[in-house]
């Protein structure tokens, strides 16, 4: 526990400005972010609660069931029921939520991942769970019945703590990467019992039984990613030390037909040891690969590769950017943080991802803070991020967070916040920042199989800037999401878009209006208006 005390003294000593100090002495000032917590008054009323075994998890699903553009919310539940939610929020106005039954009603859940499993057009969601795994099959309006029998799925008897899907070239049905953790019957000595991580190809027609990912060593956050951009996304995956004996951060080549294959050092890959619990990813640097945020406890990461994509050889750069989250910025509880769900996403619309990470206390760590705020890194014109959290006013120190989602919830291109805590209520925020950008909101549509084009890149370009972002599902912790892509515009509401789908083919560039549009490949841009 040395280095990460010393390292949350460093943080202490050498702490960068605030994002109002930041924003005051800036040429062109940009607007601060501003979200106001409205959990009480949105009809959002649920707890994931447990002990031992709900230590980690605690996610949320975000998506549209219903065909109305709104992203509706299912809550996992740990010993508690889990929860459907129904997005009735006014669009513009606050945030409103209606509990609806849905079949989703189940207990044991840690964490969910909505996903169309057999491309009909309808929504699926997977259900990671302390026990069997179920996937549920969407039969429209928000109604979902277990599938797994009539897909061949096994949901084992596990304790399941993350999740990536991917459809592999020329593959009918997606490839579901499943993590487990600790062998739960070895509560006496947990430590060096890590149970086996699986891959549930896809088969012909259903899924082929699971293949064991071995070794494996305790995954809290695991991610398809196209790391090199080969045009095949590998499995990232971030593993807990608190409970592995001799393991590390691990990447698993896929190639169709072939066992997945382990990176090394013989690789380029560089060993990695931190307590793993999100992934967020984002092409920060502007090189056109995905960097990846790590979080931890205290120990976060954020990865590039300064040689390029030849070898996956990382280099962590957390300190030069701002990005260290290390410990507490705020409060009198100074000791090294922990991390968990991490997302990059525009808040203010200025052009810029920025940062969320959820934080809290595992369970009564003592050499850990207790008074632990979410995080809000607000990236700068120079790349680097600045705390804004506090000033922003979803830090929420006195909850421990888990599971989080950001996503435009009332449509009116600012992206809200839900957070599940682990032992107490969720919280939602309504982000109200004031003078705010422009922006777009891309969906993307092409024919069966993976109709949500899950692997695909979008880049939005802006004169000299140019955004990029991967549409992927895994990642942060427990959490996942699907719906609308969100870019922040800046000053400047002209832009061209261009998306490089999972099969290769390159779009010309093209103009996007500020809005909502849906992108058909094969088919012109179209904007979407919400229904009355």
């Amino acid at each position: 526990m040395r280095l990460p005390l010393l390292a949350a003294l460093v943080a202490c000593i050498f702490s960068w400005p605030s994002a109002a100090e930041d924003a005051a002495l800036a040429p062109n000032p940009v607007p601060l972010p501003l979200f106001v917590e409205q959990t009480t008054s949105s009809g959002l009323s649920h707890s994931f609660t447990g002990e031992w075994e709900f230590i980690v998890g605690g996610g949320v699903a975000s998506f549209d069931c219903n065909d109305d553009g709104k992203s509706d919310l299912f809550l996992a539940g740990g010993t508690s029921p889990s929860a459907f939610f129904l997005n009735q929020s006014p669009q513009g106005g606050d945030l409103k939520f209606v509990p609806q039954t849905s079949g989703l009603e189940m207990d044991m859940v840690t964490g969910a991942y909505p996903l169309d499993i057999d491309s009909d057009g309808i929504m699926d969601i997977v259900l990671l769970r302390v026990g069997e795994n179920k996937v549920m099959r969407g039969l429209g309006e928000c109604q979902f019945a277990d599938a797994g029998k009539d897909w061949g799925f096994d949901g084992g008897d596990a304790w399941s703590t993350a999740f990536a899907a991917t459809w592999e070239q020329g593959a009918q049905w997606p490839s579901i990467a499943i993590g487990n953790y600790i062998d739960r019957t070895q509560e006496a000595f947990p430590w060096g019992s890590c149970t086996d991580n699986w891959l549930h190809r896809a088969g012909p027609e259903s899924f082929d039984p699971p293949l064991p990912l071995k070794p494996s060593h305790c995954a809290l956050s695991i991610l398809f990613t196209d790391w090199n951009r080969s045009g095949t996304p590998a499995l990232r995956v971030s593993n807990d030390r608190e409970y592995y004996k001799g393991g590390e951060e691990q990447l698993w080549q896929l190639k169709p037909g072939q066992p997945p294959r382990l990176y090394s050092a013989e690789d380029g890959w560089a060993r990695l040891r931190i307590w793993g619990m999100g992934i967020a990813s984002r092409d920060i640097t502007g090189d056109g690969l995905p960097d990846y945020f790590l979080t931890s406890m205290a120990d976060s990461k954020f990865q590039t590769l300064p040689n390029g994509p030849q070898t996956p050889a990382y280099s962590d750069i957390a300190w030069s950017k701002g990005l260290t989250a290390h410990s507490p910025y705020m409060g009198e509880d100074k000791r090294p943080s922990t991390g968990w769900h991490a997302q990059f996403e525009d808040v203010n619309n200025d052009g810029l991802a920025d940062l969320f990470v959820a934080k809290g206390n595992v369970w009564d760590m003592p050499d850990f803070a207790e008074a632990d705020p979410n995080n809000l890194l607000m990236q700068k014109a120079d790349g680097t991020f600045v705390e804004a959290g506090q000033t922003a006013g979803m830090a929420s120190p006195d909850h421990a967070a888990r599971g989080a989602a950001l996503a435009d919830f009332n449509l009116d291109g600012l992206v809200d916040l839900v957070v599940v805590n682990r032992n107490s209520p969720s919280q939602i925020w309504r982000n109200v920042t004031k003078d705010a950008g422009h922006w777009a909101q891309l969906q993307l549509a092409q024919p069966a199989p993976n109709p949500d084009a899950i692997g695909a890149w979008i880049e939005v370009r802006q004169g000299e800037s140019l955004q990029r972002r991967e549409n992927f599902l895994g990642g942060g912790h427990a959490s996942g999401q699907a719906g609308w892509i969100h870019f922040g515009l800046g000053s400047n509401p002209e832009a061209e878009v261009r998306v490089i789908w999972p099969d290769g083919t390159i779009d010309p560039w093209r103009k996007i209006a500020p809005g909502f549009s849906q992108i058909t490949k094969g088919e012109a841009i179209e904007t979407w208006i919400l229904k009355p």
